[in-house]
């Protein structure tokens, strides 16, 4: 794990039900500071300790719109970096093609239910100097993106699902949370090894 990304120390994650994970976060607005490129350090860490794909600044409790992710496409192209203040376009409903594909969440730890998302998406914002970046994805990885640009809105996964759905996916929350947790713990142990 560690020749992914060595920098940063392991943040709590949130879990669905906390407040911060509820509400729209704030803009970014100071940029290139050591805070923030330590808070992304820790976010990449966060994020490999726990098998992750994507995570949202909300999900280790920090009120501001940013996430970093590690994200396969289709092509098994492997995507790299972060995002602050990520403004979200999707195709045009007359061009835009939904693909229902299984999802899980970070702070859903244990749980995963089919979401329906569009198979292409475009994210536009900032790198952590202020630099405007442009991501095009598709797939997977367009998935990844549109995720963790709903966490940012205060809304999770579960939020798209039917209230069946939402209950079923609550219940193997319950049912696997503390496996989840356990590993978790044991893979940020290792790193202090």
């Amino acid at each position: 794990m560690t020749d992914r990304h060595p920098r940063g120390s392991v943040r709590r994650i949130t879990v669905v039900g906390e407040e911060v994970l509820g509400r729209p976060c704030g803009v970014v607005t100071e940029f290139g500071t050591p805070a923030l490129a330590a808070l992304i350090d820790d976010m990449f860490l966060t994020m490999y300790v726990a098998d992750g794909a994507g995570l949202a600044a909300n999900q280790v409790g920090v009120d501001l719109r940013l996430f970093v992710y590690d994200c396969p496409d289709d092509h098994g192209v492997r995507h790299v970096g972060h995002v602050l203040n990520p403004v979200l376009e999707l195709p045009a409903p007359g061009v835009r093609r939904l693909v229902d594909d299984v999802e899980g969440c970070l702070s859903v730890p244990g749980a995963s239910m089919p979401v329906p998302r569009t198979d292409r998406a475009v994210v536009r914002g900032f790198d952590k100097d202020g630099s405007p970046v442009v991501i095009d994805a598709t797939g997977y990885f367009a998935r990844c993106l549109q995720h963790e640009t709903d966490h940012l809105d205060g809304h999770t996964y579960l939020d798209r699902l039917s209230k069946r759905d939402r209950r079923d996916a609550l219940r193997q929350m319950t049912d696997h949370r503390d496996d989840v947790f356990a590993q978790r713990a044991a893979k940020a142990a290792a790193l202090d090894r």
